[in-house]
C-alpha cells in the first residue's frame, strides 16, 4: 500500500469501468473519477488501476458501462453505483433505506425493462480500502480443532448481547463478544456458530409489525451485499477500519479462550434479488457470470427462495467463492464455515444437480483450507434434499434427520424407536458410506430457523403473527407439543415436564454419536413466544435475556455438566461407528440393546423405550485411553418402567451419574459424587426421563 492502492475488478461483457473516489461516506458525488483504459488498464477480463497518494480508508466506489439488453442477460447501466465483490469492508450506508418503505407500492412489473440515468452516491455504502496489516494478532492461529472434540454453539452478533441484561459494556457488537466470553466458555462449548456477518441490509424488509406499525428488519442477514466485509452496525467505534479490526479482536480473544469461529455464509444467492431488484454489485459487473438465469435470460433461477441463484459453479465464481473463503481463514483466523442452503453449490449454470460438483470438491480439497470446517446445509429451496450424500468428500451436514427423530421419539410418538436408536448412534444409515464418520453428522434438536427449545415444549403450533404475513411464513412442521397449554403455563405439573423434557433433549444431543450444535439460549430457556422465523424481529423476541440465569440456573447447570462429562468421556466422541460386535479383549460387544426386561431387543416391538450398554475399553472406541462403561436408557412414555440392569463387567458396580427426572443437582452428579443404585440389577426409570449409568470399581 506504499504510496498508492492497486484495484483490480472482473467484468467480462463491460465496455468500460469507472473508479471514483469520496473523501466521505456521506458524500452524493465523487472528489476523483478514473476512467480506466482497456488498453492499459485491462487484463484478459480484469480491470485494474494503481491510484497513487491514497491508502488506507480510502473510500470508493465503481460504475460499469456495457450493454443494456436484460432478455440477453446484460444489465449493465453505468448510471449505477457498484459495491466491489472484493470489498474488505463498507460505510455505514443503506442500499434499501430509500428503496423499501411501509407506504411504497410494489414496483411495477417491468421495472427492470426501464433503463434509469439518475445516480447519486448519497446514503449509498462506500468501500473501504483496509490495511490487513492494522492489527496485532499476538501470534493467534485458527484452532481447527477435529469435530469429534467439538460442540457447537449457534449465536447471533448481536441478538447475544444486546438485551439489556446482557450488561457488557458495547453491547450488540463485535466486542460484545468479547465481554460474554467467560460465559461462554464457562458453558463448556468448543465452537462459536455465527450467523452471517458478511455486510447485510437490515433495512431490506418492508414489511411491518401489524400491531406496533414499526419497520421490520433483515434481523438474521441472509442476504450478502459484501462477502468479503464484516458487518459494519456489529462494530462498537464508527472509525472506517472498526469493523475489520473488531472481528479479528473478537476471533484473536475466543482464541485465547480455546472457542472457534465459525461464520454462516450465504453462497447461493445476493440481496440484489430477482429481475425488479437493485443493481449494486455483481449484477452491474456481469449479471450473466455471477447468476444462473432461466432460457430467456431475463428471469433469474430462483433455487434459494429469495430471487436469485449464484452461478457457484462457473469457474469465475469458483475463484471468488475459494478466494473469499481464503480470506476469512487467513485474514481473519476464522476456524470454519457453515453454507447456508449448500445444495446450490452443486448445481450447474441450468439449475442441475451435478454428481461430482467441481466448487464443492475445490473446496474441500483446497490446501489453505483443508483443516478449516465445512458444514452444509445439504438442501436447498429448490427441492434437492442431500443429507447423508453431500458430495465433494470430507463435508459435514446438518443434520435435520436427527433433529426430527429426536424431537418425534420424546414426544412419545410410536414406531420412533428404532429412528432413535439410529440417531443416538451417529446416524450410520446416512453416514456409513464412502469412508464418512459419525462426526460428518452435525447433530441439533433447535436452530436459529425454527423453534426454541423452550417453545419446543411449550407451543403445538407457530405464532408469527407479528412478522406481518398473517401467520403464513415459518414452517408447519415442528414436531412440538405444549404438554397441555399454549405458551406460558400456571401449571406447576406443566411446567416441571417441561422441564424434564428440556433436559432429555439436552442429554441426548450430547450423549449422542456425532458433532453437537446447541442454538444461543437454550441452555436457559430462551423463548420466542412461540415465533419459529423469527428473521425480522430485532427486538426481545430474538435476544437473549441474561435474566433467565436466575431464573433457569438449574437447567443451565445440567448442561454445563453434560458438556462436561462428554469431553471427559472418549466413548461419546468415537471415531468411527459402532459395530455391534465382540471387538474387546473381554468378547464383549461395544454396544448391546436391551429391552426394559434386560433382554436383547426386539426392533418389531419395542416402543417409546430403549436401552444400551456402551463399552469403553479403548480397542472398542480408538481411543487414546479406557474409558467407564455406560448403560443408557431412554423412557419416553408416559409411565414410569423398572428397568433390569444387565449385569457390570467382573470386578465393577453400576453407579447413577443422570436421571433427568430428579431435580438439581441430582439431576447429574459430578465426578466422585456418583450414587449407588438402590438395588444392583434394578432401577425404576420414571415417565419421559433419561439415566445414565457408569461404572466403578468395586
Amino acid at each position: 500500500m506504499a504510496g498508492g492502492v492497486n484495484f483490480s475488478v472482473f467484468s467480462r461483457n463491460g465496455t468500460a469501468v469507472f473508479l471514483e473516489l469520496f473523501r466521505n461516506a456521506e458524500d452524493s458525488e465523487p472528489y476523483a473519477l478514473f476512467e480506466l483504459d482497456p488498453d492499459t488498464n485491462k487484463t484478459g477480463d480484469l480491470w485494474h488501476a494503481f491510484i497513487p497518494g491514497i491508502g488506507k480508508d480510502a473510500l470508493y466506489l465503481y460504475r460499469v458501462d456495457g450493454p443494456f439488453r436484460p432478455n440477453e442477460g446484460f444489465r449493465f447501466n453505468v448510471h449505477k453505483y457498484l459495491i466491489d465483490p472484493y470489498a474488505r469492508c463498507l460505510t455505514a450506508g443503506s442500499i434499501f433505506r430509500d428503496h423499501t418503505g411501509l407506504n411504497q407500492k410494489p414496483p411495477h412489473i417491468d421495472v427492470d425493462l426501464a433503463y434509469t440515468t439518475t445516480h447519486t452516491a448519497a446514503g449509498f455504502p462506500k468501500c473501504v480500502v483496509v490495511d490487513n496489516n492494522d492489527f496485532d494478532w499476538q501470534g493467534d492461529r485458527p484452532l481447527n480443532y477435529h469435530l469429534r472434540h467439538s460442540i457447537l454453539y449457534e449465536a447471533h452478533v448481536k441478538g447475544l448481547t444486546v438485551h439489556p441484561s446482557s450488561g457488557v459494556a458495547n453491547p450488540g457488537t463485535y466486542r460484545g463478544i468479547v465481554d460474554a466470553i467467560p460465559r461462554l466458555r464457562d458453558l463448556g462449548i468448543t465452537s462459536l456458530e455465527l450467523l452471517p456477518v458478511q455486510e447485510f441490509d437490515e433495512y431490506e424488509n418492508p414489511r411491518s409489525n401489524p400491531d406496533t406499525g414499526e419497520q421490520l428488519t433483515n434481523y438474521w442477514g441472509y442476504s450478502t451485499v459484501a462477502f468479503f466485509a464484516p458487518k459494519n452496525g456489529y462494530a462498537s467505534e464508527r472509525s472506517l477500519s472498526a469493523p475489520v479490526n473488531e472481528f479479528k479482536l473478537m476471533v484473536r480473544e475466543l482464541h485465547k479462550a480455546g472457542i472457534e469461529v465459525i461464520l454462516d455464509i450465504v453462497f447461493n444467492h445476493t440481496a440484489e434479488g430477482n429481475e425488479r431488484g437493485i443493481t449494486m454489485s455483481f449484477r452491474g459487473f456481469d449479471n450473466s457470470i455471477y447468476y444462473m438465469l432461466e432460457n430467456n435470460k431475463r428471469y433469474y433461477r430462483n433455487f434459494t427462495g429469495c430471487g436469485n441463484t449464484v452461478n457457484c459453479n462457473h469457474p469465475v465464481v469458483q475463484n471468488f467463492i475459494l478466494d473469499c473463503l481464503r480470506y476469512w481463514v487467513t485474514e481473519m483466523h476464522v476456524d470454519g464455515f457453515r453454507f447456508d442452503l449448500g445444495s446450490v453449490l452443486g448445481r450447474d449454470q441450468n439449475g442441475k444437480i451435478l454428481d461430482n460438483p467441481p466448487t464443492l470438491e475445490r473446496i474441500a480439497e483446497d490446501p489453505v483450507l483443508r483443516r478449516t470446517k465445512i458444514i452444509a446445509e445439504a438442501w436447498d429451496a429448490g427441492g434437492a434434499y442431500q443429507v447423508g450424500g453431500f458430495p465433494g468428500g470430507r463435508w459435514a451436514e446438518w443434520n435435520d434427520r436427527y433433529r426430527d427423530d429426536v424431537r418425534l421419539f420424546w414426544r412419545g410418538d410410536t414406531g420412533m424407536t428404532h429412528h432413535f436408536a439410529t440417531r443416538l448412534t451417529g446416524s450410520s444409515d446416512l453416514y456409513l458410506r464412502n469412508g464418512r464418520k459419525p462426526f460428518h453428522s452435525v447433530n441439533f434438536v433447535t436452530a436459529h430457523d425454527g423453534f426454541t427449545l423452550n417453545d419446543l415444549v411449550s407451543y403445538n403450533g407457530k405464532h408469527n403473527e407479528e412478522n406481518g404475513e398473517n401467520n403464513r411464513d415459518g414452517s408447519d412442521h415442528n414436531n412440538s407439543y405444549n404438554y397441555g397449554a399454549e405458551g406460558p403455563a400456571q401449571d406447576p405439573s406443566i411446567e416441571k415436564l417441561r422441564v424434564q423434557q428440556i433436559k432429555n433433549f439436552h442429554a441426548t444431543l450430547l450423549l449422542s454419536l456425532g458433532t453437537p450444535m446447541l442454538l444461543m439460549g437454550d441452555e436457559m430457556r430462551r423463548s420466542q413466544g412461540g415465533n419459529n422465523n423469527a428473521y425480522c424481529q430485532d427486538n426481545e423476541i430474538s435476544w437473549m435475556d441474561w435474566s433467565l440465569v436466575d431464573k433457569n440456573r438449574d437447567i443451565l447447570r445440567f448442561v454445563r455438566c453434560l458438556a462436561a462429562f462428554r469431553r471427559r468421556h472418549a466413548a461419546f466422541m468415537r471415531p468411527d461407528f459402532l459395530t455391534g460386535q465382540g471387538v474387546t479383549s473381554r468378547g464383549i460387544p461395544d454396544i448391546t440393546w436391551f429391552n426394559a426386561e434386560g433382554k436383547p431387543v426386539d426392533w418389531g416391538k419395542t416402543d417409546r423405550f430403549i436401552a444400551y450398554r456402551l463399552m469403553g475399553a479403548r480397542e472398542s472406541i480408538l481411543a487414546d485411553r479406557d474409558d467407564n462403561d455406560f448403560y443408557l436408557i431412554f423412557n419416553a412414555s408416559a409411565r414410569d418402567v423398572t428397568v433390569t440392569v444387565s449385569p457390570p463387567a467382573p470386578g465393577k458396580e453400576w453407579l447413577r451419574v443422570i436421571d433427568t427426572a430428579r431435580a438439581g443437582p441430582d439431576d447429574i452428579l459430578e465426578p466422585g459424587k456418583e450414587a449407588p443404585l438402590p438395588s444392583p440389577n434394578k432401577y425404576i426409570a420414571l415417565a419421559r426421563s433419561t439415566v445414565v449409568l457408569i461404572t466403578r470399581i468395586v
